[in-house]
């Protein structure tokens, strides 16, 4: 990626260059994240300018954003975990460049904090769609060699490969708790590694608790038995709604994981949506600028709802 900026007005844009084989031709992955951006229009995912095709090089033109998620960690954070009100604000963002990718029935599959880009408003934006597939109904059969393995659902690690739209949402929880903690929530080292540190974690699961998990290509009768731990031990720093919003994402059986809509309207989310002139703007009630997030925090701190929230955020 390179710093490039506009002649005509002066605004800075990020070029990704792809070299062109003269056999091979344009890349497909290339050509998957050009035609899906074009179709992503949001506020929370980054806008694709342009595309440049010269005889050996392919430049795309993206908005520029400042840096990505794990750098903005290792910046502000401490010792990269961020204060708990930035990981409600990039959470909701996050949830809502999800939503509008599964809505308009694309899978991102590569989440992770270093495609997710920020600006110095503060704004988080979904970035590299480069593994990105549109899915239709019945869904798909896709490969599981996709997602970065940290974060991985359980799901495709066992082998799925009729996963739906629950890939994201696992990828989702991994950043919340790494947000939180500045640390990966899962950093194994290969597959089997993965499975044996979200299990310890998690709970090794069988057949009671997760109904056909023996029918998964990777699946062993002979895994180590682990009990699920509280996640507040992982997470301590985290209030009682944040906890619950947390396992809703990580469930281990990708049918029982929450919606990115539904996430958006959980509880801890509460001081963000509560309605306002500026959400009734907004497509739907669980739509808000960022820049209004702050704003938003000030005037409910002295609303009762909000009042013991307020206290185990700042504690």
């Amino acid at each position: 990626m390179y710093k490039g900026r506009n002649r005509e007005n002066g605004e800075l844009v990020a070029l990704k260059e792809i070299n062109l084989d003269s056999e091979e031709g344009t890349p497909s992955t290339a050509i998957r994240e050009i035609s899906l951006m074009k179709e992503l229009d949001y506020e929370n995912i980054v806008t694709l300018y342009d595309v440049i095709h010269t005889e050996n090089k392919l430049t795309l033109v993206f908005e520029y954003m400042d840096k990505d998620l794990k750098k903005y960690m290792e910046v502000h954070g401490n010792n990269g975990a961020l204060d708990l009100k930035v990981v409600k604000s990039f959470m909701f963002q996050l949830l809502k460049g999800i939503m509008f990718c599964h809505d308009n029935r694309v899978l991102h599959r590569d989440l992770k904090p270093q495609n997710l880009l920020i600006n110095n408003k503060g704004e988080l934006k979904l970035g590299d769609f480069g593994l990105a597939r549109a899915f239709g109904i019945p869904f798909n059969t896709f490969s599981n060699e996709v997602v970065t393995l940290w974060y991985r659902a359980p799901d495709v690690l066992l082998g799925s490969r009729a996963y739906t739209t629950s890939i994201d949402i696992w990828s989702a929880g991994c950043i919340f708790a790494e947000m939180c903690t500045g640390k990966p929530l899962f950093p194994g080292t290969a597959n089997e590694d993965q499975l044996l540190k979200i299990f310890r974690l998690m709970g090794t699961p069988n057949e009671r608790t997760w109904p056909g998990i023996s029918q998964y290509a990777e699946y062993k009768s002979n895994w180590q038995l682990f009990v699920p731990q509280d996640l507040r031990l992982i997470v301590p720093h985290l209030d009682s709604m944040g906890l619950n919003l947390l396992q809703s994402l990580l469930q281990m059986r990708p049918e029982a994981r929450i919606t990115a809509r539904q996430a958006l309207q959980h509880p801890w989310f509460h001081e963000i949506t509560n309605p306002s002139p500026m959400v009734n703007r907004m497509p739907d009630n669980y739509q808000q600028l960022p820049q209004q997030l702050n704003q938003q925090q000030n005037q409910h701190q002295n609303q009762q709802h909000s009042q013991s929230m307020d206290q185990q955020l700042y504690q």
